[in-house]
């Protein structure tokens, strides 16, 4: 079905493909059917001023919404470019080896006449590497100003909004702006992508829907993505009314960055409680199962550019500047902020903090000096002015009430200073403090810990010796995406303003070697896990995430935003009916093992009892006197016996082929002892007390088995405690005769050595040993238990079990994902169609012959329909 957040949505099934005009580019793998596609051997054309590279270099697409450019335009209206050497894209290239070929896609933060796009963008491509996105001025303003600044980024920092007045609603006119520019994004990677070996590495919340319109495009694209703001809680999350379109295009990239584990959790729950899907960590690395693809996660914060920060640090203005704040504030405890202005670096917070810091300290007054620096504001709005006015009236009160004619509290500089001035009052100060309410990762702590490392030429001036050890002193929030990483750090609730001042009060107490200390723990971190180190490992794991493209087959379903590719095994394709009723046909003697629950009655169904039409269709199949119908399912012998009892000649094998019955006339028989059931005196009070703790589980009791459900239980509450009960059950049940299985949404306890595929196993021996052995076998299953019967139907052809019979086998999984069986369908109601196509023939008179093949057309026919 197509979203309905994007009106304009199907162009994305119109075959958008790439543009052969283009000279310099090679053919591109692009999977137009399913199978294993070969690289080609074509050489890549390339000019001057194309994007293409040679096979010998490796080549990364870079994409963010802003292109790392300073931007200018003078008098005349003649615009200038030139390389911001200070913006993390920028510095990430440091990263790469030295062969790599980096390419920038983004747009511009001046508008450019459309007359002078194409000049621009030939300009940028020749000299920078950069390739501008045009977005019109209208589509830019609802796109960043609108959606990202008023829905995203909020949400993503926990604010909801809740009065009119505090935040703004949803707007879906918004949303398809957002959409249309992430459009325009991938038609410019697009043009810039070579061949799908190429890794476009995507950077932050900008671009969220940018991985789904790439994989659209290529499916075996190397896709990368980085998000540098936080990822909210699920419960904060799913009140994004577009909440399922931005996780399920986020899925369609290769790999998914984070800078701590929090939001990397938060991310996790989400697509556990709003998609379903299953995540787990193998070998150090999370994963989450996504139709046959592993989505993988990486958790690492963003380092700074050690050497760029050191070598500003040497300019001649930087020392000078440096001994200048030295000197105006000499004998003072100088305190540092760093912010940009916005509602939620908690400026004012911090300022509150100070004051009653001075308030309780007296001996402090006269003597602690903030200096705050404010950033000019990345977006404009009510809520930023209230900011910037609460901040100024809070820091005058203080000046005010505390301050003299010699001495101010607190200096505000809100106007833009350079670049060194910001290094040179990080060098001078003594304590920096980061007091944000929510921020996804900040990099002033690491930048304050690296200029405190100074150089010989600030030593000097300060009269050191090159052995004198450096110090430094950090107040960080809580909230903050570095924090984790600054163990040294004194960490502050920045709602708390008793926690501010106590922290700040602590930090002017502290001895010369707990500074030290502190410093040299923290300058050992951050000069290690540098921009450059970041990089490297985040593409060291997009290799490693997408080693597996060409060893799978590829599909590509659904349409709009719920656009994906299904990865799957080369041997594991969907089942063509037309073979599957070809077969069937011409076989002689058929085995049918069906499973129940997500087999034949979907899993979600309220009411499991089988349906009218189901049992028709089974006692149709069972008429066949070629066909050997079983039903192979987990569930007790009582509510199998009273579904089935319309079937006269269906085959039963209840709780996994503990009791197998052949027809409803036949006796149940077991081929198992009866085991003692003390066991159960055991488990079933343990299973009782989880039930009584986990709202929405029960249990069912069979007659050799206790099943513990938790499908209605709270996702992640229950997957929780189903692992806490299996781990309980294993340990308690260790010495009984019995094993302790996970399932989809169940534990269960039962019997040692019963399972699907054993009671398969002892059927077809039957068969065989009657003379009876088949010549077409079919098993069709949904879940873990199934994947039993698939191994042994698949064990039983190879080892040639049934010769002289060579059989047909179909083994067959309800549902796209890994399996041991070789076919699949998508769901129960495509199994139901299947089974009632093929009882028309079984529906035929014995006689039927070659000329009855119209019966398999219309079937098919039927069957697509």
């Amino acid at each position: 079905m197509v979203s309905k957040s994007y009106s304009n949505l199907l162009d994305m099934t119109s075959g958008d493909g790439f543009d052969f005009r283009q000279p310099f580019k090679s053919l591109p793998r692009v999977v137009t059917s399913p199978g294993i596609i070969s690289d080609p051997d074509w050489d890549t054309i390339s000019d001057g001023d194309s994007v293409g590279s040679t096979s010998s270099t490796e080549r990364k697409i870079i994409v963010a919404n802003f292109l790392p450019l300073n931007c200018t335009r003078d008098e005349t209206g003649k615009l200038s470019f030139s390389l911001d050497h200070d913006a993390l894209l920028m510095q990430l290239k440091d990263g790469f080896s030295n062969e790599t070929d980096a390419v920038y896609v983004g747009s511009l933060k001046v508008q450019v006449d459309p007359s002078e796009q194409d000049q621009v963008a030939q300009k940028l491509l020749r000299e920078y590497r950069c390739i501008p996105t045009f977005l019109p001025s209208d589509l830019q303003q609802q796109f960043y100003h609108g959606f990202c600044k008023q829905q995203l980024w909020p949400l993503f920092h926990y604010m909801l909004p809740i009065c009119l007045d505090k935040g703004e609603l949803f707007d879906r006119n918004l949303f398809q702006a957002y959409v249309r520019a992430n459009k325009l994004f991938a038609d410019k990677v697009m043009e810039t992508i070579n061949t799908d070996d190429d890794c476009v590495w995507v950077h932050d919340y900008h671009l969220m829907l940018l991985p789904t319109f790439l994989r659209k495009r290529l499916h075996r694209i190397k896709i990368g993505f980085f998000l540098h703001s936080p990822f909210p809680s699920s419960e904060i999350y799913r009140t994004l009314p577009v909440r399922d379109e931005i996780l399920k295009s986020l899925l369609n990239a290769d790999l998914i960055g984070f800078q701590t584990f929090d939001y990397a959790r938060h991310f996790l729950s989400c697509c556990s409680r709003l998609l379903g899907l299953h995540y787990e960590s193998k070998r150090g690395y999370i994963g989450i199962e996504y139709f046959g693809r592993t989505v993988s996660l990486k958790i690492l914060s963003v380092g700074v550019h050690v050497g760029r920060l050191e070598s500003v640090l040497k300019l001649p203005a930087t020392i000078s500047k440096v001994q200048e704040i030295e000197q105006s504030y000499k004998g003072k405890i100088l305190m540092l902020g760093v912010d940009d202005m916005d509602i939620f670096k908690g400026i004012s917070l911090k300022l509150l903090g100070l004051e009653l810091l001075l308030d309780r300290n007296p001996k402090l007054r006269e003597k602690v000096v903030l200096v705050q620096i404010i950033n000019p504001a990345r977006s404009t709005g009510k809520d930023v002015q209230e900011a910037i006015t609460e901040a100024v009236s809070v820091a005058e009160r203080i000046n005010t009430k505390y301050g003299s004619s010699s001495y101010k509290p607190v200096v505000l500089i809100d106007h833009r200073i350079p670049f060194y001035e910001k290094i040179a009052f990080y060098a001078a100060a003594d304590c920096c403090i980061v007091n944000a309410v929510r921020d996804g990762m900040n990099l002033v702590p690491y930048e304050y810990t690296v200029c405190r490392q100074g150089n010989e030429e600030i030593d000097k001036l300060r009269c050191l010796d090159k052995d004198t050890h450096h110090t430094s002193t950090l107040i960080v929030s809580e909230f903050v995406g570095c924090s984790p990483s600054l163990s040294g750090a004194f960490r502050v609730n920045p709602w708390s303003v008793d926690d501010v001042a106590d922290a700040l009060c602590r930090a002017t107490d502290l001895t010369e070697s707990e500074k030290r200390l502190r410093h040299e723990k923290h300058y050992r971190y951050v000069s290690t896990h540098d921009v450059a180190y970041w990089a490297r490992s985040f593409a060291q794991d997009l290799e490693r995430a997408c080693k597996d493209h060409y060893s799978r087959r590829c599909w590509a379903i659904g349409f709009g935003l719920n656009f994906r590719v299904i990865a799957l095994s080369p041997g594991f394709r969907k089942l063509s009916l037309e073979h599957f009723v070809s077969s069937y046909n011409k076989a002689s003697r058929r085995a049918i093992f069906l499973d129940y629950d997500g087999t034949l009655v979907a899993q979600s169904s309220i009411n499991k009892a089988p349906s009218e039409e189901l049992i028709s269709i089974l006692n149709t199949l069972c008429n066949d006197p070629k066909n050997v119908v079983f039903i192979v399912s987990g569930r007790g012998r009582d509510s199998l016996d009273e579904w089935f009892s319309p079937c006269e000649k269906l085959g039963v094998a209840a709780e996994h082929g503990y009791f197998i019955r052949w027809s409803k006339e036949a006796a149940w028989e077991s081929s198992y002892s009866s085991p003692q059931q003390e066991w159960k005196h055991i488990a079933e009070p343990i299973m009782q007390v989880y039930t009584e703790t986990t709202d929405g589980s029960s249990i069912e009791s069979k007659e050799n088995a206790l099943v513990w459900h938790y499908l209605d239980a709270d996702h992640d509450f229950g997957s929780f405690q189903a692992k806490e009960l299996q781990d309980h059950l294993e340990r308690v049940l260790s010495n009984e005769p019995v094993v302790v299985k996970c399932g989809h949404y169940i534990v269960e306890v039962k019997p040692q050595g019963v399972s699907k595929g054993r009671a398969v196993n002892k059927l077809i021996h039957t068969l065989v040993n009657n003379g009876k052995a088949p010549d077409f076998l079919m098993c069709v299953g949904n879940d873990r238990s199934d994947e039993d019967m698939f191994e042994c139907i698949n064990g039983m052809t190879s080892n040639d079990v049934l010769s002289p019979t060579v059989p047909e086998v179909f083994a067959c999984s309800v549902g796209q994902k890994p399996s041991k069986a070789k076919y699949y369908v998508d769901d129960t109601s495509e199994v139901i169609r299947l089974l009632r196509n093929v009882t028309r023939i079984s529906s035929q008179r014995e006689d039927v012959n070659a000329s009855h093949v119209r019966v398999t057309f219309r079937d098919v026919l039927d069957y697509v329909d």
